[in-house]
């Protein structure tokens, strides 16, 4: 087992692969760097292998797989996340292992937003989107993450052999924050500054289907996680319409002693039946995802056990 691995997903980023990695290695000389290639069509695989890092290929496209792929190959205390862009100054590196070895933090977040990140990044409707993002999960989710979707992260073993890696693309950063707070693991906030990319590169991110997908990440993970508010909440708008619509024809009724709307009467009545099974589905799979978080419980706790036995082989 690795002391500290650095996770370098990578696709096409053959301009700044060799400067992420020297910096890398002077930042953390006691880590072990992994290249994942995804793919890519220039010579980022080659100019890893020449600068010592670890090169491996993913060929499923996406960095949801990239990461699921490195999660499960890679023993290590402690993982440092990285993006092969330098965008990221890794001399943050160490204070952000120094938090998951020495503070038993799970995650460790390094937070663009509150240093360089809208000065430096040029994109505008990222800008927004980082802000919209961050904005939605901690409210729905009652937590305070400075940064959701930033590439640059710590984690410890346990994080990494427990996190059920779901997405596929640019949307698992935010999924890895909601399972986070979600379980009550620690996360740590480590303040790092943002460069844009160097003249030449170019972003994989796409600012319309991308950000729609990480919205339709939030969206469904919030009602997998938290089904009581979710199906509370769709339950209530049921209802709401539901009484709207009665309205008329209660008043004409109170008024005539008729019912001239019978069609309008019945489709209040499915209505406010659909409110009241939401509510009580709600109830179902909120006593479900307890059940799921007492068994990620034990999971996590036979993770760290199998952790602490083979580091006492090791010793």
């Amino acid at each position: 087992m690795d002391k500290i691995a650095v996770l370098i997903p990578c696709f096409n980023e053959e301009k700044t692969i060799a400067k992420v990695i020297r910096d890398a290695k002077a930042a953390l000389p006691e880590a072990v760097i992994y290249v994942y290639d995804n793919n890519s069509t220039d010579a980022t695989g080659a100019i890893a292998a020449r600068e010592g890092a670890v090169v491996r290929r993913e060929y499923m496209q996406g960095k949801g797989n990239v990461i699921r792929r490195m999660f499960r190959e890679i023993e290590a205390r402690c993982y440092i996340m990285v993006d092969g862009d330098d965008t990221y100054p890794m001399e943050f590196a160490p204070e952000m292992v120094k938090k998951v070895l020495e503070h038993n933090a799970d995650m460790v977040v390094g937070d663009r937003l509150s240093s360089t990140y809208f000065e430096e990044n040029k994109r505008p409707f990222h800008n927004m989107g980082n802000s919209l993002v961050r904005a939605s999960i901690n409210h729905l989710f009652g937590c305070k993450v400075k940064d959701i979707m930033t590439g640059f992260r710590a984690f410890s073993y346990g994080f990494v052999k427990t996190f059920p890696v779901l997405s596929r693309g640019f949307e698992i950063e935010t999924e890895m924050t909601i399972h986070a707070v979600y379980n009550n693991m620690q996360i740590d906030n480590v303040i790092v500054e943002y460069r844009d990319r160097p003249e030449g590169s170019v972003s994989k991110l796409n600012t319309y289907s991308d950000g729609f997908r990480v919205l339709g990440t939030i969206f469904r993970l919030y009602r997998d996680y938290k089904p009581f508010g979710f199906f509370s909440l769709l339950g209530l708008v049921l209802a709401v319409i539901a009484v709207l619509f009665f309205i008329p024809v209660l008043l004409e009724f109170l008024g005539t002693g008729l019912v001239l709307k019978f069609p309008t009467l019945i489709v209040c009545g499915f209505v406010m039946l659909a409110a009241i099974q939401s509510f009580f589905a709600g109830l179902i799979l909120s006593n479900m995802a307890m059940k799921n978080r007492r068994d990620f419980e034990y999971r996590l706790t036979l993770v760290c056990q199998k952790q602490q036995s083979t580091q006492e082989e090791e010793k």
